[in-house]
């Protein structure tokens, strides 16, 4: 893969270079700001995922989110894994706003397995959906006074969580410990209740999912 890097902590940009590298991967770019970034993004050839800290230089606040959505919005469905301190929702409904394409907002003292974190950027990259599940749950706690949201059942609202980390309905069954039918069962009720119909994968369901909590 391509994969535009940006991070402005030089030991943790050039220790991502370095992995993304021993896996195999092109790093076409590694930058440490938000202008570099969407230069980098937007130039051809594209890349085939981007790694973006959230924060970047001048101003530390979300230089890093504005120019991937700028992104996002000059070339439709880039996939881009965010790179964040802290949780920060907003960041990541204003990356789902934006369309289609592998979207992901992984917490950096999180990231402890290398081979993990390249499942995850070769998932985003291929389309997918890798949210972090404190991320997931500031998504659920902002949208409970949603009547649709708060008619889910307490194991409904845990299926939606493993959902939008991008888990497989055997992943999921595995992880509550409950048959894959079970699971089925409370997706289709879930997406009943949130009126969303299903798509073709558990990543058009996971986006499907996270736009509605966007809203």
């Amino acid at each position: 893969m391509r994969i535009v890097l940006a991070e402005d902590h030089f030991l943790l940009r050039d220790g991502l270079i370095r992995l993304l590298k021993a896996y195999g991967h092109e790093v076409a770019a590694a930058v440490d700001n938000g202008e570099d970034l969407l230069a980098a993004l937007t130039a051809d050839p594209r890349p085939d995922v981007a790694v973006v800290d959230v924060r970047l230089p001048p101003g530390f606040s979300d230089e890093g989110l504005r120019a991937a959505v700028e992104a996002r919005r000059r070339v439709p469905g880039l996939p881009v894994l965010l790179l964040s301190q802290y949780v920060e929702p907003l960041y990541a409904r204003e990356l789902l706003a934006g369309g289609g394409g592998g979207v992901g907002y992984m917490l950096k003292d999180r990231v402890t397995d290398g081979t993990q974190f390249m499942d995850t950027v070769r998932r985003v990259a291929e389309g997918g959906t890798a949210m972090d599940p404190q991320v997931v749950s500031q998504l659920l706690v902002r949208r409970d006074r949603d009547e649709r949201i708060g008619a889910l059942t307490p194991r409904e609202r845990e299926v939606l969580e493993w959902l939008a980390q991008g888990r497989s309905n055997a992943g999921i069954a595995e992880g509550l410990f409950v048959t894959e039918k079970a699971v089925a069962k409370h997706i289709g009720n879930i997406f009943t209740k949130l009126g969303l119909l299903q798509g073709d994968s558990d990543n058009r369901r996971v986006l499907a999912v996270l736009a509605y909590l966007d809203r």
